[in-house]
């Protein structure tokens, strides 16, 4: 599958500078980056059978607890085109405050604090 876009994730490990648990968010992000770039993901149920404690929201949005769910991951899944589209990432509490069925990129709450798009 396609990753789009790495970068994302880059900056989000950025915004935890100063935190204690940067090194194991970005190692989960590393992981999760791997996994997907290596799947070849035909429906939701084979992203079911690789990550059993992802949420299918409906056919194509997908989201993935990154470190033991203390983060969200929200994907767009295009099957067909092999690609995934990160539409959201953030912590679980501010995942609480978001419509996972229509967030979109640049609505992350990391964005408008360090003002990066």
């Amino acid at each position: 599958m396609r990753v789009i876009a790495r970068s994302t994730l880059s900056k989000f490990v950025e915004t935890l500078t100063g935190r204690k648990d940067k090194a194991a968010v970005k190692s989960a992000l590393d992981a999760w980056y791997y996994e997907a770039v290596h799947a070849a993901w035909r429906s939701s149920r084979d992203v079911k059978r690789a990550y059993a404690t992802a949420s299918i929201v409906d056919a194509e949005r997908v989201v993935f607890n990154i470190k033991g769910n203390s983060y969200r991951l929200v994907a767009s899944i295009d099957y067909e085109r092999r690609a995934v589209f990160i539409k959201w990432l953030g912590s679980h509490r501010e995942y609480d405050k978001i419509d996972v069925r229509v967030v979109q990129y640049g609505n992350q709450a990391y964005q408008k604090r360090s003002g990066s798009r």
